[in-house]
């Protein structure tokens, strides 16, 4: 089944729903949409993190010390059940439910400002090899083509390989992604006062994201929006 979805044979779609079962003929029921992705929770407007109020534009992280990027989109927390479609995609091969991703991310969209570009968070070319694929790159496939905005999944590379950032404390994680990240003589144009949407699947401590940031801001990017499914709470 992989090798098919790799080799780029017409993917099935789901014909029950990823987090509950039921058959119903769409990759997420109408329960389970309303339930976990129906209510716009107060978020920041920066980080994507939840807030009490909506009240506040942004959190207090964010005001103190602004992270490279300038926006984040998310479409749900990270935890239980959703953490699941995550967990099936990434580690469980099921390609096939990206394209319901992209479609949340779009209705989490709606109102934001679209990006001129998109791209996905790279891996490196060990991670990219032991996985097959890139998550990120799957969900931005078919984003792309919803918003109708041209994807470049070169705009940036990874020119090191670096550890798990999710096998890592806290602390650790800014020297192991820092100067992970460039941008290639061939997409210096393309970066240069563009605004970039950077695609990902979770965002946990923003490390990875606010590295990748910016690296584009540095070769001229004008804005940096983050796209990630999920995003974990804080604690």
């Amino acid at each position: 089944m992989l090798h098919q979805l790799l080799s780029g044979a017409p993917r099935a779609l789901p014909s029950s729903c990823a987090l509950c079962g039921q058959e119903e003929g769409s990759a997420l029921c109408g329960t389970c949409r309303m339930q976990f992705f129906a209510a716009r929770k107060p978020r920041c407007a920066c980080c994507g993190i939840g807030l009490a109020s909506a009240a506040d534009a942004r959190c207090g992280d964010c005001v103190k010390q602004p992270p490279a990027f300038d926006a984040t989109i998310v479409a749900a927390d990270y935890g239980a059940p959703v953490d699941r479609l995550v967990l099936a995609l990434k580690f469980g091969n099921r390609l096939e439910i990206a394209p319901l991703f992209a479609q949340l991310l779009l209705q989490a969209a709606k109102g934001s400002t679209t990006p001129e570009v998109l791209t996905a968070v790279p891996l490196g070319p060990q991670r990219l090899l032991q996985r097959g694929f890139n998550q990120a790159l799957e969900i931005a496939r078919p984003l792309s083509r919803r918003l109708r905005v041209k994807l470049d999944p070169h705009l940036v590379a990874r020119h090191r390989e670096t550890q798990s950032q999710s096998m890592l404390h806290p602390d650790e994680r800014h020297r192991n992604i820092r100067n992970a990240f460039v941008v290639p003589a061939r997409a210096m144009d393309m970066v240069r006062g563009r605004h970039i949407g950077v695609v990902d699947d979770v965002m946990t401590t923003g490390e990875t994201l606010n590295e990748l940031a910016a690296t584009l801001k540095r070769f001229g990017a004008a804005r940096v929006t983050n796209i990630v499914f999920a995003r974990t709470p804080q604690r």
